[in-house]
């Protein structure tokens, strides 16, 4: 059975325009087309509306920052060709395009020792070496040691990648990708308690 993309956004009790996010990242397998319609195999979205929640209790950061994203556009930028994320991307390109000038508390971030990358509500990448930030001028931070860790390529099953060699990065990676991690905020980047104790 398939679904238009309104309907199974409806399914996932998400809006349509949270939905086509995941489709234009490339993170949904099976897609099919129908004239100018996105049609969605049912399977794909159970698969969705099973992911787990991210088991933040299991970090040791009382709060950490999350990273919300779009899917990959273009970049403005002489720095990187794309801002966002999507699976067609990279490694390289996938870091540069998530590693930018956000308007945060950088000690925070910092302490938190994780920075979970989300699109739509899921994990679907992870930024570690978050230790050192610079301030630009205009009051925005960024972190030039960033790593990623790992993403995500099918966020069905889910498939990933984990592109670091360092042993608490790739636990990180494999902990929290595909997962659902749900954060508000209005700006790029977010902060969630973990409600870890002491």
């Amino acid at each position: 059975m398939l679904l238009t993309t309104g309907q199974a956004a409806e399914e996932l009790g998400c809006a349509i325009t949270t939905f086509r996010r995941l489709v234009e990242a490339r993170l949904l397998p099976g897609l099919s087309h129908r004239g100018v319609r996105v049609m969605v195999p049912l399977p794909v979205v159970q698969a969705l509306s099973t992911r787990s929640d991210a088991p933040l209790d299991r970090l040791e950061a009382k709060e950490i920052a999350v990273l919300r994203v779009d899917a990959a556009q273009p970049a403005d930028d002489p720095d990187r060709d794309w801002i966002g994320f999507a699976t067609s991307l990279s490694p390289d390109d996938l870091l540069k395009a998530l590693r930018g000038w956000w308007r945060c508390d950088a000690a925070s971030v910092a302490a938190g020792g994780v920075l979970p990358v989300t699109l739509a509500g899921y994990v679907v990448a992870v930024l570690t070496g978050l230790e050192r930030w610079e301030k630009n001028d205009e009051g925005r931070h960024s972190f030039p040691d960033a790593r990623l860790a790992g993403y995500v390529t099918d966020l069905t099953a889910p498939h990933i990648t984990l592109t670091s060699s360092v042993d608490g990065d790739r636990h990180l990676a494999e902990l929290l990708l595909g997962t659902r991690l749900t954060s508000r905020s209005g700006g790029a980047i977010a902060y969630v308690p973990t409600n870890t104790v002491g």
